[in-house]
Parts: structure tokens; C-alpha cells; sequence
């Protein structure tokens, strides 16, 4: 384990040795940056979004391009490289990673457009940011000639402040109602939507998770991606962007954008309290904490926890990339596991800072300590829909008995 607490092999599943040294770099850049992040964490809660200078270091580091295509210049790691990067960043700080994750993911998904909409964003600008919010209820697009005219307000646009484009799910309403209920998402410059400042909240302070209002926006048919386009396999960008990464199923992959932060977050913890056993002794009895029974079976079932999270974590990403290189697109059970997995992973990293928290007793209750934000962050990522268990048990419980899917994106 790194001073940091990483603990994955930082290396590229393909295994080519170029790749493996690319690999690694990019991850050791997130884990350099940590440190720095964790001093200015306090900053980025007050600010509410990310800082001047983690946003400059993250541009000058390449990590906001990790998944972009190398043709605009971007690095076309492995997927799993969202999970390591983020890991490493959230043991710093947890809403620089969630920002960092959500902001390089989009570069990814980009890559599944129309090649029209890759060069409107990277022919301009290849470091462009671009947000989202992927709550399809939230908006009501109509066709029109050419394209749609989109309308609505979208919460949760993690890192708004800071893009110059936004990726904005909606349902896509039909005179026709033999179309049936179309998922659609549509990408807007920044010109085409307000920025609403609503984002003061418990943990994830400082991801700047703002609203975002479209009134009545015409957005050109090859600026839209269906959700169906993206649901594995050949994408409307495949000409231009040939990799198996950018032929994965987007939401059956979804938990893993953002997981990587709650596993980081957790390990920052634990390595906290750790080094606190070591040195602490009890207020009242002068013991030391390292020499208690329940202070050693608290780090044995909390790193357990963070451990079998990450292989979690990392496997789905491998293995989902490993299928799409030999044309393999999963079918509905094998997506609603990699729901499953995901939610459940999060879940144990929560577990492990809650349990924690309680095992620091009133020394977690001070402000100017990392435990009471890690504490806060990590059920702050929990609160995500796509880390609900009850959600993507449910689904998962359902495709197992023989019944339909409930869940229309993917």
C-alpha cells in the first residue's frame, strides 16, 4: 500500500507494456494530486465547487482526458481506469473526485455521439468540460424538423460551473403513441441553458451539483444520442472511435463512473484511524487504542469491507471491457448485475465509514477534522440512485424470477 492507501496494481488490463507505463502514470498524477487535495478540501466546501487550481492541475495533468479517443488527444485508457483515478483523488478529497469522474466520463460518452457532435466540442476545444444531469423525467423533448426542442430543469449537475457543455437526459414525447416512450439524451452548449444555484448541501460540498433550466432549446438531431444507441455494442461514433471502450453499455456501467470516489473516500478513513490507533490513547482509561481487541476487529472488518469493494468494483470494469474486445454484448441479467455489484460495493465503503465513525467515538463530531466530511461524503455518494440496493436488487431479484426489466435505460 502507498503512502496514499492505493491499493490496485495500476496497470492496464490489456496488458501491453506501453500500456501498462501509460497506465500507471495517469494513476500515480491522481495519486500526487491527493495530498494537495486533502489541504484544500475545506476550500472546496466553503466554494461549494471546484477550485481554481485542482481545476487548472487536473487540466494540466491530462486526467480530465483519460477516456477521451487518442485521435483529439486524449489518453483512451481502460474503463476501469474512472475507478483507480478516482480511488486515488477521494482519498484527498471526495468531491473533487465525484467532479473529476463525472466531468472525464463525459468525454467517453461523447465518443458514442455523431461524429458531428465530437467535432461542434473537441474540433473547438479538445479540453472542453461538459457537464450532465441523466434524469430523464426531469425534461420533455418534442421532434421537429431536423432535430428536437428540448424544455425542463435538471437537478444535480455535478461540475456545471465550470463546463462549457452539458449532456441532458429527457423522454422524447411522440404524437404517435404506437413510438412508444423514447429515452434520449441531448447535448447543449452552455449558451442554451441557466445555471441555478442550488447546490448547499450536507456532503459532496464541493461538487458544485447545480441546476440547470432549458426553455424551449433546439437541439440538431446528430447532437442527440439515443439511449438505445448506447446500450453496447457498434455506437453511433464507432466510425470515427473503433476501441471496444467506446462500445460498452453506458448504463448498465453507470454505478462505476462514480464508485471509484465512495472506495477512495473509505480508504482515506480507515487509513485515518489507523494511524490514529497507533499513537491515541483512550481519554478516560489512558489505554492505547492499537492494544484493544475491538479496536483491531474494527480495521480487520473495515478494510475487509474497502478490499472486497475494490476487487469488486475493478473486475466489473475489466471483465465488462474484456466482452465488448471480443464483440460480447450482455444480455439483461448480466446488466442488471453489474447494477447489482455496483450499488452493493458502494454500499460495503459506506458501511466501512460508518463503522468507523462510530468507532472514533466523540472525536468524529469536530469540524476541523477530515473523519465528520468523509462521514458526510460517503453517505452523500451513497444517496446516488444508482447505489441504491433496493433499486438494483429489486431488478436484479426480478430478471432472476423470469420478469421484465424495470429499468429503461439499458
Amino acid at each position: 500500500m502507498t503512502a496514499t492507501g492505493l491499493k490496485t496494481n495500476a496497470t492496464s488490463p490489456s496488458g501491453a507494456d506501453a500500456d501498462n507505463r501509460a497506465y500507471a502514470a495517469m494513476v500515480a498524477q491522481a495519486a500526487a494530486l491527493a495530498p494537495h487535495l486533502r489541504e484544500r478540501a475545506s476550500s472546496s466546501e466553503q466554494l461549494r465547487c471546484l477550485p481554481k487550481d485542482t481545476e487548472r492541475e487536473l487540466h494540466e495533468s491530462g486526467l480530465f482526458r483519460i477516456v477521451q479517443p487518442k485521435r483529439i488527444g486524449g489518453s483512451e485508457l481502460d474503463y476501469v481506469a474512472l475507478i483507480d483515478c478516482a480511488d486515488a483523488m477521494g482519498q484527498g478529497d471526495a468531491s473533487v473526485a465525484w467532479t473529476f469522474a463525472n466531468l472525464a466520463s463525459h468525454h467517453w460518452m461523447l465518443a458514442m455521439f455523431d461524429s458531428h457532435a465530437q467535432d461542434a466540442v473537441w474540433g473547438k476545444n479538445p479540453n472542453a468540460l461538459i457537464a450532465s444531469s441523466f434524469i430523464f423525467p426531469a425534461g420533455r423533448a418534442r421532434k421537429v424538423d431536423g432535430g428536437y426542442v428540448l424544455r425542463g430543469r435538471w437537478p444535480f449537475s455535478s461540475g456545471v460551473n465550470c463546463s462549457e457543455w452539458n449532456m441532458l437526459a429527457s423522454v422524447v414525447s411522440s404524437e404517435d403513441d404506437a413510438d412508444g416512450i423514447e429515452y434520449r439524451i441531448f447535448l447543449l452548449p452552455k449558451s442554451d441553458y441557466r445555471i441555478k444555484d442550488t447546490w448547499d448541501a450536507t456532503g459532496l460540498r464541493g461538487t458544485g451539483s447545480n441546476d440547470v433550466e432549458v426553455e424551449d432549446a433546439f437541439v440538431p438531431h446528430d447532437m442527440t444520442v439515443g439511449v438505445h444507441e448506447v446500450a453496447g455494442g457498434p455506437t453511433p461514433g464507432s466510425a470515427v472511435n473503433p476501441n471496444a471502450l467506446y462500445r460498452l453499455p453506458v448504463f448498465s456501467l453507470f454505478p462505476y463512473v462514480l464508485s471509484g470516489v465512495a472506495l477512495g473516500n473509505a480508504q482515506a478513513c480507515l487509513d485515518d484511524y489507523v494511524d490514529l490507533a497507533r499513537h491515541r490513547a483512550s481519554t478516560y482509561n489512558r489505554a492505547k487504542l492499537g492494544d484493544l481487541q475491538t479496536t483491531q476487529i474494527k480495521i480487520a472488518e473495515a478494510a475487509s469491507k474497502i478490499d472486497a469493494a475494490r476487487r469488486i468494483m475493478r473486475s466489473a470494469c475489466i471483465e465488462a471491457l474484456a466482452d465488448a474486445r471480443r464483440g460480447h454484448i450482455p444480455d439483461m441479467l448480466a446488466k442488471t448485475k453489474l447494477r447489482r455489484d455496483g450499488a452493493f460495493s458502494v454500499n460495503l465503503c459506506t458501511e466501512a465509514v460508518s463503522l468507523l465513525f462510530a468507532a472514533s467515538g466523540a472525536r468524529g463530531l469536530y469540524m476541523s477534522g477530515a473523519l465528520q466530511r468523509q462521514f458526510r461524503d460517503a453517505h452523500a455518494i451513497n444517496s446516488h440512485i444508482a447505489f441504491n440496493f433496493d433499486a438494483a436488487g429489486t431488478n436484479y431479484g426480478r430478471l432472476a424470477l423470469g420478469l421484465p426489466s424495470e429499468n429503461l435505460t439499458l
